[in-house]
């Protein structure tokens, strides 16, 4: 079996199974909120705890305990966010008829607090794993932290496929600061630059004087480089992301048969203002 497999798979396991158990439980009733925050923060802490432990080790355990690490702690601004606990000052829909940088302007007062979160949390990694021999982690996070930033801005500026779907009933509003587009100019180059950088990842894991660690660590950074790059496709590809995720939206379903008036109208009005910016 050939030797990439098993990184392979474990990203693409993590990645599909956390991004469930966030959106299962960002839909439950808001009452269990903060239990869930309460554990993403044990989780959150002890990934940074990972982080430090793993630094210093060129072992494959050492390489796959730092991604973990460093998921764990992504995961903790993730359900931050997704939970409306770190998001930004403004929460309400955007303004009609806002255009150019009137709109981008207040589209970063609804996430400005997410931001300086994720900055926060980057100098954390980076200040764990300092100077080390293993910097799994802190690629892992790096990765994270640049495609997210180029899918935001992608899906600001126009893309076929929003996720719109994937945002919980309290966080509606940002819908309005989509834009629906066949394509927009930033896509392809986020792609390509993508995959500038994610070929050499995969070649230096298939080196043959790759060590057992610096395989690992590098097949399991370029897998999620790799799944990163497939996302911003689906973001444009004539096929929905959210079949992927099914089971976990279960959640947000049986709260929308709960109070169907409160939630179609949430939605009514969001899906007013992405139509205003559609064209944008």
């Amino acid at each position: 079996m050939s030797p990439f497999v098993t990184p392979l798979l474990f990203t693409l396991f993590v990645w599909w199974f956390s991004t469930g158990v966030i959106l299962y439980l960002d839909g439950l009733p808001r009452r269990t909120f903060k239990w869930t925050f309460a554990g993403a923060s044990v989780l959150g802490a002890a990934g940074l705890w990972g982080l430090a432990a793993s630094a210093s080790e060129t072992t494959v355990a050492s390489a796959y305990c730092g991604f973990t690490s460093a998921l764990l702690v992504w995961a903790w601004q993730e359900v931050a966010f997704l939970l409306g606990y770190v998001t930004g000052p403004r929460r309400v829909a955007c303004d009609a008829g806002a255009t150019g940088w009137r709109r981008a302007a207040i589209a970063l007062e609804t996430i400005v607090h997410h931001e300086v979160a994720l900055l926060l949390l980057a100098i954390a990694v980076l200040a764990v794993t300092w100077n080390q021999p293993n910097q799994t982690g802190w690629w892992t996070f790096a990765v994270l932290w640049a495609m997210r930033q180029s899918a935001k801005l992608n899906v600001f500026l126009g893309v076929r496929n929003l996720g719109e779907n994937f945002l919980p009933t309290h966080l509606q509003y940002l819908k309005s600061y989509f834009a629906r587009k066949a394509m927009n100019p930033l896509l392809p180059v986020s792609v390509a630059a993508a995959t500038v950088i994610a070929i050499p990842i995969w070649q230096a894991a298939r080196l043959p004087t790759a060590s057992g660690f610096e395989l690992a660590s590098y097949a399991l950074v370029g897998s999620l480089l790799s799944l990163a790059i497939l996302e911003h496709l689906l973001l444009v590809l004539p096929m929905p992301s959210e079949a992927l995720w099914k089971w976990s939206l279960r959640s947000r379903s049986a709260m929308q048969a709960a109070h169907p008036a409160s939630t179609g109208a949430l939605a009514a009005t969001a899906d007013l203002k992405t139509g205003e910016h559609a064209g944008l």
